[in-house]
């Protein structure tokens, strides 16, 4: 049976669920309106509809490591109340998203979101999230996810922060993969969570950025009535100052290390370095925080 566009805005409009999950619903029960619907319970499509427009900005991050240490994930899985973010079953769900993740060819969340769930292969990563709504009784969402795959020698390293609510993953590249890396790893991540440093380096930041910032600086020490008398080039030079300083707090290895303000980060890696007889490179990392950017209720 042919499947119209008015018979899916019917079913649509009955059970509230998307657009293509009716259209999929409607094709798989022959066009018969009364199985759609079944369906759609059943997938637990239709039960999580009514709470689909509510604002879910709390819940929490995860990470996955696998056993060899050769890929990690990290998720964001938001829920509408704290209370819901600490639920067991709520956390046991999140861990398997971020396994998922793991695991995952997707590049984007649509094509995530289109895959098969691995806990039970019938269901896709969606239907399996509308089913821990209806379980849960919450607006749940998979808001983003991110993997890493090591393509060198190092070593792959997590820290979670405030039960899930920041979350970071840091690769640190290295020809020993002693376990000093591991702790190195789990120190820089704690300073990651805390500071939320924007680059690596210096040369990690663009062009734009430091025209932007200038730009800034240029406007705020002109307006500065302290500023009124004093020649240009001085002006300029405090400026470059300023930006400098910025830049320290911007850039990953050139702030202060947070255990040991002694010492800047790149100092604390090149320590660890002679220790392992080997140099050490953060290639890359994320930082995810719970809600961040997020509407609040």
């Amino acid at each position: 049976m042919a499947i119209t566009a008015g018979m899916v805005k019917e079913l649509r409009e009955m059970t509230g669920a998307g657009m293509m999950d009716c259209k999929k619903a409607l094709t798989e029960a022959d066009g018969s309106m009364e199985k759609a619907v079944e369906l759609l319970r059943e997938k637990g499509l239709a039960a999580s509809a009514k709470k689909a427009g509510r604002i879910a900005s709390e819940g929490m991050v995860a990470v996955y490591l696998s056993d060899d240490n050769k890929i990690g994930a990290i998720v964001e899985v938001n829920s509408e109340t704290d209370f819901v973010a600490k639920n067991q079953v709520f956390r046991d769900y999140v861990a398997a998203v971020a396994k998922q993740a793991s695991e995952t060819t997707a590049a984007d969340m649509d094509a995530f979101f289109e895959e098969k769930w691995a806990l039970d292969p019938q269901f896709t990563v969606k239907e399996a999230l509308s089913q821990q709504v209806a379980v849960i009784g919450e607006n749940l969402n998979i808001r983003r996810f991110e993997k890493y795959e090591k393509t060198q020698a190092g070593k792959l390293v997590s820290y979670i922060h405030g039960g899930g609510r920041i979350g970071v993953l840091i690769e640190l590249a290295c020809e020993n993969e002693a376990e000093e890396l591991v702790e190195l790893g789990k120190n820089i991540a704690m300073q990651i969570a805390a500071l939320n440093p924007k680059f690596i380096t210096e040369n990690d930041v663009p062009a734009d950025f430091i025209a932007k910032e200038t730009e800034i600086l240029t406007v705020q020490a002109k307006n500065d009535p302290k500023n009124a008398k004093k020649p240009d080039n001085i002006i300029e030079k405090m400026i470059a100052g300023r930006l400098k300083k910025e830049l320290k707090e911007f850039c990953l290895v050139e702030q202060l290390y947070v255990k040991d303000t002694d010492m800047t980060v790149k100092q604390y890696i090149d320590s660890v370095a002679k220790v392992v007889g080997a140099p050490i490179e953060i290639t890359r990392y994320v930082r995810f925080e719970t809600g961040e950017g997020m509407e609040k209720k």
